[in-house]
């Protein structure tokens, strides 16, 4: 919960808190419903111009979909939640597509055989201008410095748009991000309360990615082992995950690596490579998967490595083993990486 990139303050968390106790104690909300109740709170207390908020689970029952949005933005489908969601990616479309509101924009991030009638359909029944970003905005990488920034240039619809876009955010997602970004922009300008920032301005603004605290995403907590998190938790966001790093010039790869226990890891641990080593851990929460238990999963797989008691201190024996040119990666769950961050 943020304001202009400064976290909600912690005496507001507690009197938030104190004040709703009582229907706290007999409603019982999940932590992230709690939080989503908070950070409506605080944007209306703090009277924001644009609250940008980001669904927790689905879509269409999750608790963030009581808003009437300017905008809707779906960035990519990929098999995650599949237990609530459906075992198929065009169920769990029509979740996300659970927030597509009447007359409201919605910008899609990618062009799915699977996914995109669903979307054109729900699109077509609440009378919403649909646009997918990837079929406008072209984003090409020209090159990234110490995995902190890349530089970027982007075409529009075929024709130069940005060039020499330096993002100071890294990983391999970020060029499908920053296409659904500008894409969203452009659809959501006529919308917004004020006018949208012109073309020159977006080079200063996107520079400054970092002010989002975008934490936890290919971040570099570490060298001498290079340490970093990275917190992919689905098929997508692993398969590019693990494909970025094999290309990587490090020595060897040490995976400090956990799930949560309502997700089906199998399919996943297969994109992880059998030459890497691996370091297992639960989370500290209810819905951790056991370690030994992912230890005995991975090992099916042809992937090998200890179970450890915690999530620190898989990372401290990853460390500890690693030589100066190795990369040790914390990965597998968001719950996972901010257990170290």
């Amino acid at each position: 919960i943020k304001i202009n990139g400064q976290y909600i303050p912690r005496r507001r968390v507690v009197e938030f808190v104190r004040a709703h106790r009582e229907i706290i104690e007999e409603i019982q909300p999940s932590f992230f419903e709690l939080c989503v109740v908070m950070a409506f709170d605080h944007f209306a207390r703090e009277r924001v111009d644009i609250a940008v908020i980001e669904v927790g689970l689905g879509g269409r029952l999750d608790s963030t979909n009581v808003i009437t949005p300017l905008l809707s933005v779906i960035t990519n489908i990929s098999y995650d939640h599949m237990n609530l969601l459906g075992d198929t990616l065009t169920l769990i479309a029509g979740e996300k597509a659970g927030i597509i509101k009447p007359g409201v924009p919605v910008v899609i991030g990618e062009t799915h055989p699977e996914s995109a009638p669903v979307f054109l359909k729900k699109a077509a029944e609440t009378r919403s201008p649909i646009v997918f970003a990837d079929q406008h905005f072209q984003v090409l990488e020209k090159e990234t410095d110490s995995w902190r920034t890349t530089i970027y240039d982007v075409f529009r619809d075929g024709k130069p748009y940005l060039e020499n876009l330096e993002v100071d955010v890294a990983g391999p997602f970020q060029q499908k991000n920053l296409a659904t970004a500008l894409q969203a922009w452009e659809v959501a300008g006529p919308v917004l309360p004020s006018s949208p920032t012109p073309l020159k301005t977006q080079h200063a603004t996107l520079k400054t990615a970092e002010l989002t605290r975008f934490m936890g995403r290919w971040q570099v907590i570490g060298q001498n082992p290079t340490v970093l998190c990275d917190s992919a938790h689905n098929e997508a966001g692993l398969r590019l995950l693990v494909e970025r790093l094999l290309e990587a010039p490090f020595r060897q790869i040490h995976f400090v690596l956990g799930f949560v226990n309502d997700k089906s890891v199998e399919p996943v641990l297969a994109l992880f490579p059998p030459g890497a080593r691996y370091y297992f851990a639960k989370a500290d929460i209810p819905r951790g998967l056991e370690a030994t238990l992912l230890r005995e999963k991975a090992a099916s797989t042809g992937l090998h490595g200890r179970a450890y008691s915690s999530v620190k201190n898989a990372l401290r024996a990853a460390r500890r083993a690693a030589a100066p040119d190795d990369l040790v990666v914390v990965t597998g769950s968001i719950f996972v990486v901010a257990e170290v961050v």
